[in-house]
Order: C-alpha cells, then structure tokens, then sequence
C-alpha cells in the first residue's frame, strides 16, 4: 500500500459537477493498494496517519498530531500510484490491485483510520473521475509506502 499524504489548508472532491467531500485543515490523503496488499498493511498505515506529527504547534514547529490540531482527513483511491514507467513511455499498472481487492481494502482502510482518529474520514468514490482540489500547507507533502517502511 503506497500513500501520498499532503498537509491542507484545504481540499475537495468534485463527481459529475457536485462537491461531494471537501475538509479544511487537514490531510488529503491519496491511497494506492497493491496486489500483494492485505489488511496488516492498512493497519500499519492508519497508526502511522494517525500519529504523524506534521501539524504545526503555538510556535509554528511540525510537534502536533492530526487529532491535536482539530484537522481533518479526505482519503481518495489513486491506483496510478504504483505505475510501472521501466519500459518504454506509456505506464504500466499491473501491481495496482483489480477492484475486487482494492474496494474491501481501501473500505477498511479509511474505517480502521476513522477509528483511531475517533472522527469520520472524507472520502472520494473508488473508481469515479474525481476532480480534486487542494491548497497544501507548507507544502508539506510526505510518502509512505509498506513496502518500504522507512
């Protein structure tokens, strides 16, 4: 499972026209699940979402959590986050996962992140052509990938 967390002073999602999720300060948050995915990787994401520490404190350092900064999370699916670009121009998108795994997982994902920010979580619609809006804060943009836990 691979994320692309941003720090937001804002951010949306637009389907057909229609806002349909939109935070203020926060995280937007694009997922992306791999064929090899399973619930112990969204697990691990989810506590490391919720504990990061990149909101900004009283003297404007990076010491707060998402909960302790009042902020809250839109989490969209992005399987063009494992593309493939090794051969050739046109992206391969064979490790992202077929819809039949990825919905349950990115479902699970945002219910198990949802639970341990004790808040709803925002999200866009698998597989929909969303339009989406963001204003990133800093920019504060950070990469998570379980494949690779840095």
């Amino acid at each position: 499972m691979r994320v692309v967390i941003q720090r937001v002073s804002s951010a949306s999602v637009t389907i057909d026209g229609q806002v349909h999720a939109q935070i203020e300060q926060g995280y937007m948050i694009l997922l992306g699940v791999e064929t090899e995915d399973t619930k112990e990787d969204a697990d691990w994401l989810t506590d490391k979402i919720a504990r990061l520490r990149v909101m900004g404190d009283e003297n404007g350092l990076m010491n707060r959590d998402i909960t302790e900064a009042g902020g809250a999370v839109l989490v969209v699916s992005q399987f063009t986050l494992h593309a493939s670009y090794k051969k050739g121009n046109r992206p391969s998108f064979i490790r992202a996962a077929r819809p039949e795994q990825a919905i349950p997982l990115y479902e699970y994902f945002n219910t198990q992140l949802s639970q341990k920010l004790g808040q709803p979580v925002a999200t866009g619609v698998f597989g929909a052509d969303m339009k989406v809006a963001l204003v990133n804060d800093g920019p504060v943009t950070i990469v998570m990938d379980t494949k690779n836990r840095e």
